[in-house]
């Protein structure tokens, strides 16, 4: 059947994640309509280095969500409520220390930060102003990653969508409030994120206490969750942490290659990288629906149910794939057009909008693949594979200065194939041996 029990429940958890992901670039959109309307362009740059900054840093902390989701699903599926309780205590316990170092280092660290990227001494003191401000977010922020990661092993649907939603949208009313409202300029817009930081924070925990009531987890299970098994914590949050380095590193390449093009390649690729975004946060609700029920298909040992949701992904997010590559297909010009009101732009970006329409097809298997190995929690694997696609991307970025813009593009697709590739290899050698669930 096209569309059975297996398709039905993944997009019962795809959904909800499509529609939540889709709420973090219009923060991105609102912060910089509200910024982007006071006196002076200095204070659009302070906030686009300092959410920059922020994004590069909590992106290599992401690994506190996957593991956790991977972590949960697996207890989940294995209906063992000790391991539910560890699967969220350690991990939360891990993001608040870090985001306390965070807070208690920031003025070092903003130090170091803003050294690297130089530019404007008007602009980097308000992105000084504002990442003062916004880091002391950090403990919350991690904090959210953990109970988004756990809520969504749990597979608690409507949770994920409460917490980014409500989150996203106070950010946006304190936002317009405290920028517009009070003047706060770059300062209020960093208030704003961290005092909705804190708000999901508490709204997640409250949602969490349910859940653990409702799984049998007692408070003598929550008070003894932190020992036990945090090497494997450990080693599994520092595999992912290296593989999102990796990641990083490759994305940070094509902007720092692009530059050396010239600034109109540079404005281009920022215009198209945001519709490669936006098909990826919608392709990555598949993923994470696909780390909860492989997580839970992997804690329960259940091969069927774990090759059911494989093929039932690889149909649903497959025909989305192709439906994004055909809009951009027959609508990208009309797209890029909504995005810059440059004619030069518009017509550099329409020579280059052919990988749009490749690109979701391509990348498409390596976000799904990452959803089984997140749920095998299978972290050094990830690495490797992530290892693998970065060697290819760096030996594709030699065709730059024959094929210009084209080669940094090429590179991008090479390294999402890689990524798909060598992650296919690993998962079908280990299912061909019967070692999967070892």
């Amino acid at each position: 059947m096209f569309f059975n029990a297996a398709d039905k429940a993944l997009w019962r958890l795809a959904l909800p994640m499509i529609f939540s992901n889709i709420t973090v670039p219009l923060l991105g959109l609102v912060d910089t309509a509200v910024i982007g309307h006071l006196d002076s362009p200095v204070y659009l740059g302070g906030v686009a280095v300092g959410a920059t900054a922020t994004s590069f840093l909590f992106m290599l902390l992401l690994f506190l969500r996957m593991s956790t989701t991977g972590l949960t699903a697996q207890a989940y599926g294995a209906k063992d409520p000790q391991r539910l309780a560890r699967a969220l205590v350690q991990p939360l316990c891990l993001a608040l220390a870090a985001g306390a170092a965070i807070v208690l280092l920031r003025m070092p660290l903003i130090d170091l930060a803003l050294h690297i990227v130089g530019g404007s001494e008007a602009v980097l003191e308000q992105a000084r102003r504002f990442l003062e401000i916004r880091w002391l977010s950090a403990p919350a922020s991690l904090a959210n990653l953990v109970l988004l990661g756990w809520l969504l092993g749990v597979q608690y649907a409507r949770a994920p969508v409460i917490l980014l939603v409500v989150g996203n949208v106070l950010n946006i009313v304190l936002d317009v409030w405290l920028v517009m409202g009070l003047h706060m300029n770059v300062q209020g817009a960093a208030l704003a994120t961290v005092t909705a930081e804190y708000a999901t924070f508490f709204i997640g925990l409250l949602m969490a206490r349910r859940v653990l009531a409702l799984r049998g987890v007692s408070l003598l299970m929550l008070k003894n969750a932190w020992r036990g098994d945090i090497r494997r914590l450990l080693a599994l949050n520092r595999d992912i942490m290296l593989r999102s380095l990796l990641l990083q590193l490759c994305f940070g390449a094509v902007t720092v290659f692009g530059a050396r093009l010239g600034a109109d390649v540079v404005a281009v690729n920022a215009v198209l990288m945001t519709m490669l975004t936006f098909t990826a946060y919608a392709l990555d609700g598949f993923a994470y629906a696909v780390e909860a029920h492989s997580g839970q298909a992997y804690g329960a040992r259940d091969d069927s149910r774990l090759l059911a949701v494989w093929h039932a992904a690889c149909r649903q997010s497959g025909i989305v794939a192709l439906a994004f590559a055909l809009i951009y297909g027959l609508a990208g010009e009309q797209i890029i057009a909504l995005l810059t009101s440059l004619p030069s732009l518009q017509q550099l970006a329409d020579r280059y909008l052919v990988w749009q329409m490749i690109l979701p097809v391509i990348g498409v298997w390596c976000y799904l693949l990452d959803g089984m190995f997140i749920g095998a929690t299978r972290g050094a694997e990830m690495r490797n594979s992530m290892a693998v696609a970065a060697a290819g991307f760096a030996l594709t970025l030699l065709t730059v200065p024959t094929l210009g813009n084209h080669g940094l593009w090429l590179a991008l697709t090479v390294f999402l194939a890689l990524r798909g590739a060598s992650l296919a290899a690993i998962w079908r050698r280990h299912w061909r041996r019967g070692i999967w669930f070892s």
